[in-house]
């Protein structure tokens, strides 16, 4: 299985990227890991990386896409992958298809998980973590027994500055601005999944699995 999973900020994406890589058996990639891997390792491409990443700026997409060619090219994709929020443009997601076309193999599903922005707020914005033991807690959904104090160590927690309403919204602005052109792209060819993302994690993934025929 050769799939895209989308979603904004909050949307648990994450956690349903890492259900769907354990039931279909395929490697998880995140281009963000790459990038990271990639500059631990000090390829040729790495380096490159690192130079674009040491001056504050992003990465060029035609050097995401050679990391990204090199990955899926590797033996443990023989059987498919699972793409982590990239593309993110239209234009990544052109250049995507060229490289599968290259490599003779097809893009099979794109699972777009849609989350209300309201939700998406109210979901970051009360999030709190521990500084010291990095226990992660929620002032609605899953609050500390002691407000503002961690259960596990007695940490002070924090609000992350990323975490604020102002920064959410951004980040939900700039999402909505690269990606709604992207699921009409993925709409187009007939392969996208759009997924209710609110309510129970094992539920949203018994839904996706529904949908892939898995």
């Amino acid at each position: 299985m050769r799939l895209i999973l989308l979603g904004p900020p909050g949307s648990g994406k994450g956690t349903q990227a890492a259900k769907l890589a354990q039931t279909f058996c395929v490697p998880q990639i995140s281009t963000g890991d790459l990038l990271r891997e990639e500059r631990a390792g000090a390829t040729a491409l790495g380096k490159q990386a690192a130079a674009c990443m040491d001056r504050g700026e992003l990465v060029p997409d035609d050097l995401v896409l050679q990391i990204l060619q090199v990955r899926v090219s590797k033996p443990d994709c023989d059987k498919g992958f699972l793409l982590d929020g990239f593309p993110r443009t239209v234009p990544q997601a052109e250049a995507l298809s060229a490289i599968l076309e290259a490599l003779g193999v097809q893009l099979e599903a794109v699972v777009d998980i849609e989350v209300p922005d309201g939700e998406i707020e109210s979901r970051i914005t009360g999030r709190r973590s521990c500084p010291v033991c990095a226990a992660i807690y929620h002032v609605v959904t899953q609050p500390p027994k002691t407000d503002g104090t961690c259960d596990r160590c007695g940490g002070a927690l924090t609000q992350r500055s990323d975490d604020s309403a102002e920064t959410v919204r951004n980040r939900l602005r700039v999402y909505h601005e690269q990606t709604q052109p992207l699921i009409e792209f993925y709409r187009a060819t007939g392969c996208l999944h759009e997924i209710d993302g609110v309510g129970d994690p094992a539920a949203i993934a018994a839904s996706i699995r529904e949908a892939l025929g898995a």
